[in-house]
């Protein structure tokens, strides 16, 4: 296949996960806060049942990219943890697997913050 059909793919992939995310905003009274919550939670269940990797087969940054493919790292690194360490890996894996992007996050939010200066908002 080539990268022009791999591109469509995942521009298709990542449009759904937008669209279904958006038609959540304007349909329902879920906040954002809740629907990104929903999609990372939908990442980890979708990797528990197996449906995860043959979404990312044929969307691969579509899916990956977003919060789902977040959960899913989540999903793998605690089946991971836990083959290895037992229960306990159920507390650690997740937080193991992703730390490299809630590192990214952090500091990202860091530099940010000091770059700018807040304004409080007016009542």
């Amino acid at each position: 296949m080539s990268i022009y059909a791999y591109l469509i793919l995942a521009f298709i992939g990542g449009g759904i996960l937008s669209l279904i995310a958006q038609l959540l905003i304007d349909l329902t009274s879920l906040t954002p806060a809740r629907i990104l919550v929903a999609y990372v939670s939908a990442g980890v269940l979708l990797y528990a049942v197996g449906v995860y990797d043959f979404l990312f087969k044929i969307f691969g940054a579509g899916v990956s990219t977003p919060l789902i493919g977040f959960g899913a790292a989540i999903g793998r690194g605690v089946k991971e943890a836990v083959v290895k360490d037992g229960l306990l890996g159920a507390f650690s894996g997740g937080l193991s697997a992703t730390a490299t992007g809630i590192t990214v996050a952090l500091v990202a939010g860091l530099v940010a913050s000091v770059m700018t200066t807040g304004k409080p908002k007016r009542m």
